[in-house]
């Protein structure tokens, strides 16, 4: 009794308000972590927006060179073919061909039509044919795995551009002669790997200078994370470079999908 007044007297809680600051102090973490978790949920929400954004742009400048720009320097080809022949109009024939060729693969590059066309798999196989086409290195693409996959288009694109950025790394830096592209479903699980034979590099020396990483891989990373994906980087001096990545699809497709409506 004397002992329980005096540390009333001294201003001592006992047990019974320990435990009662406790719980307010477990009840104050647990609202913090919850705001915190709500305002890392509404950055990836915004950040997808904004990438969404982007991709309609892309889309819409891409038709705007192929259907306006595009079709405009083709009438202008045609009549200049109705002029009479001679070198000066032969010479400026072949620039306009040039030119408009240029706008087409500019138009395809920012948004090529055969993704929302046709779907993710035939647009893997345009992409490699193109690295080809264009002096790069062997690309083969195993992604039948994919084809009679349900993804949404905001997925699709996603997949789209990592793999873009993936072979523009190969012919930029890797110095590859192959690379392989495979996708496959494993239930809900998506997994697509890009490997090359390239130079490869120390991985280590990305930690220890995240700058060096350059633009490319922060973004395929970034991406990723803003779709709950997996991102996974394997290489070594010599020994090429494997970019695997993963995407749990109830997950992704339900936040994907809730958000396209």
């Amino acid at each position: 009794m004397w002992k329980s007044k005096t540390d009333k007297q001294a201003g001592n809680p006992g047990l019974g308000g320990i435990d009662d600051q406790l719980r307010r102090l477990s009840a104050d973490n647990r609202r913090m972590f919850e705001e915190l978790d709500a305002m890392q949920q509404r950055s990836r929400s915004l950040a997808r927006s904004v990438w969404r954004i982007q991709e309609d742009e892309r889309r819409r400048l891409a038709r705007e060179l192929h259907d306006g720009v595009g079709q405009s320097l083709t009438a202008l080809r045609h009549r200049l073919d109705r002029l009479p022949s001679g070198d000066q109009r032969d010479e400026l024939t072949e620039m306009l061909v040039q030119v408009i060729e240029d706008v087409r693969e500019m138009s395809r590059l920012l948004r090529p039509p055969i993704l929302d066309d046709l779907g993710l798999e035939p647009a893997l196989r345009w992409l490699a044919r193109r690295v080809r086409e264009s002096g790069g290195p062997e690309v083969s693409v195993d992604a039948a795995g994919l084809a009679d996959t349900d993804l949404e288009p905001e997925l699709e694109t996603l997949l789209f551009r990592i793999t873009q950025e993936a072979l523009n790394n190969a012919v930029r830096h890797a110095q590859a002669a192959n690379v392989q592209v495979s996708g496959r479903r494993l239930g809900n699980r998506l997994e697509l790997t890009i490997r090359d034979d390239g130079v490869g590099f120390d991985p280590e020396s990305l930690r220890d200078d995240p700058e060096s990483a350059g633009v490319g891989l922060a973004g395929m990373r970034d991406r990723m994370a803003l779709f709950g994906g997996d991102f996974a980087l394997r290489s070594a001096p010599g020994q090429g470079t494997t970019l695997a990545i993963g995407l749990t699809l109830d997950r992704t497709s339900e936040t994907a999908g809730g958000e396209s409506q």
